[in-house]
Order: C-alpha cells, then structure tokens, then sequence
C-alpha cells in the first residue's frame, strides 16, 4: 500500500502489469486466510484436476479456483447450488486483473459446528479420563463368540462375518441390531452395547458401520456411545468409516480398527496360522518324543551290557584283588632293594670322607714350623727397618750439627738470623751452643 502511495506522490507512470501485481500485493497481505461460507454455482472440473467455481449469497458473489493439489483431498464432490464453506486466500489473477480466491480447502456448510462439537466433546471426555490409555482392556486370544453392534442392513456386517469365516470358521457371531444412522441413533447403539455387557454372552464385542460423511457418522460421536463403550463389561474393539475416519467411539474404544473388516481380523485370530502352527509343533513334538524314544532305547542298551551275574562280578574282583597284591609285593621288593642300595651308598661315601689324623698331625706340626720361621723373618725386616730410619733421625737431629762446632742465632722474639740484614746495632740475641746458650749484643755488622 505504501508502494501505490510513493507512486501516486511522484505522479510515476506503471504498466497495467505492474499495477495488477500491486494490487495482488495489497489485497494478499491485507486480508487474512480465512473462512468464507456461500453458495457454489458454475462449478467446473478441467482435466488438469483444477476447479473454477463462483461462490455467492444474496448479495455478491466471487470467483474461486481449487488447484488440483488440495481438490483431490476432497472425499465428496462439489456440486452448482451446494452450501460450502471454503478457506480460501484473497488474490489478484494478475493475467486478467481478476479478483478471486485461492481456495485451500472446502466443506459443506454446518461441518464448522460440527467439528467444533466433536473437539469439544473430545476435550471433555480426556479431561475425564475415558480416553486413557491405563484403563484400555486386552483382547483376548481366542475368543469363542464375538459380539457385533451394527445395523443388520449394514454393508459392514457382512464384511465382520466374512472376515470372521475365513480367519477361524468355529467363532460364534452374536448381532446386536441397532440402526447406526439418523435421528436417535446414538441412543439405540448405547443400549445395544449395554445390552451386549448385560448379557454376557461373548467374549468381545464389535461396534461398527461402514463409511460415510460426517453426518453419517456422527451418531458415533455422541457422548452416550462413548460413556457406554467404557461402562461396558466387554472389551470393545471401534470400526467405524474408513481408514481416516476418526470418532468419539474410536477414541474410548479398548482397541480402533480402521475399517470393520479390520475388527474382525482383530478379534480373532488367524486360523491357517494356527493351524499350521499346530501341524508344526505337532511335527516337533513327534520329533521329540522319537529322540526320547530312542535315547532310552540307547541307554538301556548300555545299562544291559553293565549288567552281570554277581558270581562274576565276585570272581571279576578276586582276580583284581590277585592282581593289586602282586603288584604291591613288586613294589614292596622294589622299594626295599632301592633302600638297601641307597644305604650302602651311604656308608661307602662316610667311609671315604672320614679324616686322616695322622696326616692332619703332621700338616699341623708342618703349618708351625712355617708360622714361626716367617715370625722370626718378619721381626728381623721390622728391626732392621727401625734401625734405619733411627739412623737417618739421628743424622737429621739439630743436635749433631751443633755438636760438631755450630750455633744457632735467634733475636728475643725466637726468629732464626739466617742473614746478616736482619741484625742491627746493639740488637740482643740468643745464642744456642751444643751444650747451653749465651746472649749477646752486636756490635758490628758485616
């Protein structure tokens, strides 16, 4: 919208094109998806799967298009002077510079209400726990009689029998006539299935009816029914409409089924299965039993050879008890010569490893002789060495040298006068002498 204002401001000059496409623009963002209701009047189907239709009331009408893509979603044909509603988008076909609406999806007039009451009602009975998944009850294996709630006229009563003949032949079928559609009709299916319940008399009970519109259905939508269903003693298996039918009943049922003839393929099971199953199992069991048969058989073979006279078995075991005392007087002989080998060996090595004592006498005598001759040569090397080194102490002493005619000059404080630079005039000195000392004061330094 503001497009169309910038243009009409600056007074620019479009093509009817882009003028088309403008209002296309405008028109689908100002108006919302939404539901319109009117009359249909020059419907038309092409080949092309597409249809072209004029939706009306009293005081306009508009031209509508179903694209092939969502009319094919429709389980009924639109027909000229029906009451729909369609939910459709407001556009521009920008070809022509037609207004029309792009419909999405359509229903005959009034299904608003009534798919407003079914989710209503839906929402009521889950809030109360009926649709529960806790409280729904099991099938029971195989059933002996099933009950079925429908309508005798109906197309899906002879669907369950059918079914039921052909997967177990031996169930009974006990009908609960009730007519599944029109005015009071829920009512009369809800004292049918109490009835069933009151009665007793199958194992699992069946409600159904075939497909249909809505409205058809809807007696399978009221609350009675469902309230009924789960006040029943009896599971209660729902087949009611086609497979993407869904109602109330379908929803408290212990168990849906798409179609009836699903019910009945639910309720029973599959007789040529079980049949074969039981031929099978049949086949094992005789296999078993002849393996059995002949492992006994096997074993009593064995257990015959086992058996023998207890005359035999006496003398069997004389002979063995024979045969383990020879054996243990092998061993007993065995066992003493091995000893009285192992004792002479013993004594042989004793013998030779007893001690010479007059040899050892002798070593011993000789061992002395050597102790005490290298004693004596070992104080002889020892004497001999302290006389050295106390001849070379001697010859080192400061007291040799002084008694061959020298002194030794020391100042007061014990230094040795080596040279004559360390003396001074009337210096005082200490003179030793091989025999005393003398102290003296210099005079003369040379």
């Amino acid at each position: 919208m503001s497009d169309l204002i910038d243009l009409a401001t600056q007074q620019t000059v479009i093509s009817v094109a882009e003028l088309n496409r403008l209002a296309r623009t405008a028109i689908e963002r100002g108006v919302p998806l939404v539901w319109v209701a009117g009359e249909i009047s020059n419907f038309k189907r092409y080949d092309s799967g597409h249809c072209y239709f004029t939706l009306k009331d009293e005081a306009a009408q508009v031209d509508a298009v179903m694209f092939r893509h969502k009319a094919q979603h429709l389980d009924w044909t639109p027909e000229n002077g029906m009451q729909v509603e369609v939910r459709a988008t407001a556009t521009v076909y920008e070809a022509r510079g037609k207004f029309q609406l792009a419909v999405d999806a359509m229903r005959r007039a009034g299904l608003g209400a009534l798919y407003a009451a079914f989710e209503k009602l839906k929402a009521k009975l889950d809030k109360e726990g009926l649709f529960d998944p806790d409280i729904k009850r099991e099938l029971p294996p195989f059933p002996r009689t099933v009950g079925v709630v429908t309508s005798p006229q109906a197309a899906a009563l002879r669907d369950v029998i059918t079914a039921l003949r052909r997967r177990m032949p031996g169930i009974n079928v006990i009908i609960y006539p009730t007519p599944v559609q029109g005015e009071g009709a829920g009512a009369k299916i809800a004292e049918a299935i109490a009835l069933a319940g009151a009665r007793a008399e199958c194992d699992v009970l069946i409600v159904c009816r075939g497909g249909g519109s809505i409205e058809d259905l809807w007696a399978f939508n009221e609350e009675v029914v469902a309230r009924a269903i789960r006040a029943c003693p009896l599971p209660v298996v729902s087949g009611v409409g086609h497979e993407t039918d869904f109602t109330i009943a379908d929803f408290a049922a212990d168990l849906r089924a798409p179609t009836p003839t699903a019910a009945a393929e639910l309720v029973s099971p599959d007789g040529v299965k079980l049949n074969r199953d039981v031929v099978l199992l049949g086949q094992q069991l005789a296999r078993i039993f002849s393996r059995g048969i002949e492992d006994r058989m096997q074993r009593l073979d064995y257990l015959s050879r086992r058996l023998t006279h207890p005359g035999e078995r006496i003398r069997n075991q004389v002979i063995h008890l024979q045969h383990l005392a020879s054996r243990l007087r092998g061993e007993w002989r065995r066992g003493t010569d091995e000893q009285t080998w192992a004792l002479r060996d013993t004594a042989q090595r004793l013998r030779a490893a007893a001690p010479d004592m007059g040899l050892l006498v002798q070593q011993q005598q000789e061992l002395v002789r050597r102790l005490r001759g290298a004693v004596r040569e070992h104080m002889t090397a020892a004497a001999e060495r302290v006389t050295g080194v106390r001849s070379h102490l001697l010859h080192l002493n400061p007291q040799r040298v002084l008694e061959r005619g020298y002194s030794i000059t020391e100042t007061a404080d014990g230094a040795i006068i080596r040279d004559s630079a360390q003396l001074s005039e009337e210096q005082e000195l200490k003179v030793t002498l091989a025999r005393g000392w003398a102290g003296v004061r210099v005079k003369r330094i040379g």
